[in-house]
């Protein structure tokens, strides 16, 4: 589920949450503040043998349009019960996103995405 440069200059973000229902919230959450972006429930890829999470959240964007998405997601994760965990894979790299480390967390994933242009 790496991150994945597009012909057509978009970047792929992959999300996982601890529960499920987080990611259509998230998905919803995300399309509010950023209108047009490609956002969609899809089954994740997993190899022979291994048990995957049953929805991943794809969003296809550019860096620029990801880079200012993912900057609310602080809001996103308080605003939800306590002990939300959300995975974002980029450019091959997943960090984990939760209440307690958020701030920590979202200057990494941001770099990855500006990493990409």
């Amino acid at each position: 589920m790496a991150s994945v440069g597009d012909p057509r200059g978009t970047t792929r973000l992959v999300f996982e949450a601890s529960d499920p229902a987080d990611l259509t919230a998230l998905r919803t959450w995300l399309r509010a503040q950023r209108p047009g972006l490609d956002a969609q429930l899809t089954a994740p890829r997993s190899t022979r043998g291994e048990l995957g999470v049953i929805e991943v959240l794809t969003v296809l964007a550019s860096s620029t349009v990801l880079s200012s998405a993912i900057k609310t997601l602080p809001e996103f994760i308080r605003s939800r019960r306590s002990g939300i965990r959300i995975d974002a894979t980029a450019r091959g790299q997943k960090v984990s996103i939760e209440a307690t480390n958020v701030e920590e967390v979202l200057p990494i994933l941001k770099k990855l995405l500006d990493d990409e242009r």
